[in-house]
């Protein structure tokens, strides 16, 4: 749903330092950034917007984000994804494409990396 004619990007992160940094980075690239700290929060406002893309850490308490992927999609909803995660770890990359993601990128991020596969995601496939 574009706000302000701008595109919504949820992020999803445990950490509020980067959940900071990140909306920061959004906003200043032109696009509307909500932040959530878990995957309950995020499922939770589903109800009042949907976003144009998820930006959604891997490794978080109670639900992951590959659990939050798995979710959305034996529910049908159908959000561009893209992962970010501290650990590349063998078979991570392709377990998060096969849930629908559509970039994966490891922590730390480089910007030009981050609004590329951004707007990548959004593009239709």
């Amino acid at each position: 749903m574009l706000s302000n004619g701008r595109p919504l990007i949820a992020v999803v992160d445990d950490d509020s330092s980067v959940r900071k940094a990140l909306a920061h980075l959004l906003r200043v690239s032109s696009y509307t950034a909500n932040t959530f700290g878990s995957a309950k929060e995020f499922l939770d406002s589903l109800d009042q917007q949907k976003p144009d893309c998820l930006v959604l850490d891997l490794h978080m308490p109670d639900w992951g984000g590959l659990d939050l992927q798995h979710h959305l999609l034996r529910n049908g909803i159908k959000i561009p994804t893209v992962v970010i995660t501290a650990h590349d770890e063998v078979g991570l990359r392709e377990r998060c494409s096969n849930a629908g993601a559509v970039a994966f990128l490891v922590k730390p991020i480089p910007v030009d990396a981050l609004i590329n596969a951004i707007d990548s995601a959004m593009q239709p496939h």
